[in-house]
């Protein structure tokens, strides 16, 4: 790593390098801790040995753990309570990040941002995954009852708000990435069925709640407004994957269905 910052001469890290998908950190917490705690600290002693101007951390709402819809939003000095091996670990390498700063005066930023949609996301997060099991003409399946809800922000939007805490952002400071479009899981399906033209009752199945499923994910992004940035994109059907999910990826039939699949040993799908 050392050798890469120094032949490239790169004095700014983005670092949003994570394993993401929650479902699997149940069945994989290891890896979790391996990739997002170790591999976080990895990259912070090769930015410190290599005097790196700006290390920008990319975490995750979730950190916050589960927000009731009569708690105020979160900001950015509310209490960390992350409730699932992935949102552990993004907790726990924030917590690396901010020592580094603290011990070492490593200009380091953090930021924390609602579910993020748009083009080139792989199947396994729900946006992508319903509409990609829509152009199949398969099913959304709803964990539970599906009135888990969630904010959304455009992939695009979310490199704005990246861009300006690169140019100007504050060192040691965290900034909430927030978005005013919530929806629950269930009328998510039902907005991009309709979108489809499909019939609902074809294309809905409940299915077995997954472990831990928090209720709802709120921040309070008033810090990165005052820095200028809001959300432009509401909602917005993405057209990519009627054009390219068939092919851009290859065979995603596993990402597509209703819980992870578990890989034996020897490297087959037995749940298939």
């Amino acid at each position: 790593m050392s050798f890469i910052l120094q032949e490239r001469k790169i004095d700014t890290i983005f670092h949003l390098a994570a394993q993401t998908h929650v479902d699997n950190s149940f069945e994989s917490s290891l890896e979790f801790t391996k990739n997002n705690v170790m591999g976080t600290h990895v990259m912070l002693e090769a930015a410190k040995s290599h005097g790196i101007k700006r290390f920008i951390y990319v975490s995750t709402d979730e950190v916050y753990g589960e927000i009731a819809k009569t708690s105020s939003d979160c900001r950015e000095d509310s209490i960390l309570a992350p409730s699932n091996p992935y949102s552990a670990t993004k907790a726990a390498a924030e917590c690396l990040v901010k020592a580094y700063h603290k011990s070492f005066g490593l200009p380091v930023i953090v930021t924390r941002s609602n579910n993020i949609y748009g083009p080139y996301q792989y199947p396994e997060k729900i946006c992508s995954k319903f509409i990609c099991s829509l152009i199949r003409g398969g099913k959304c399946y709803i964990h539970g009852d599906g009135s888990n809800s969630r904010k959304y922000l455009y992939a695009g939007d979310v490199a704005d708000a990246l861009d300006i805490i690169l140019h100007m952002g504050k060192f040691g400071e965290i900034y909430n990435i927030g978005s005013n479009f919530e929806i629950s899981n269930l009328e998510l399906a039902r907005l991009l069925i309709r979108k489809f033209g499909y019939n609902e009752d074809d294309h809905i199945e409940f299915v077995q709640d997954r472990a831990f499923n928090d209720m709802r994910y709120a921040v309070d992004y008033c810090k990165l407004r005052n820095l200028g940035w809001k959300p432009r994109v509401g909602w917005e059907e993405v057209a990519w994957y009627k054009e390219n999910g068939d092919v851009w990826w290859g065979d995603v039939s596993r990402a597509l269905a209703p819980h992870p699949i578990k890989v034996s040993p020897s490297g087959d799908f037995p749940n298939q």
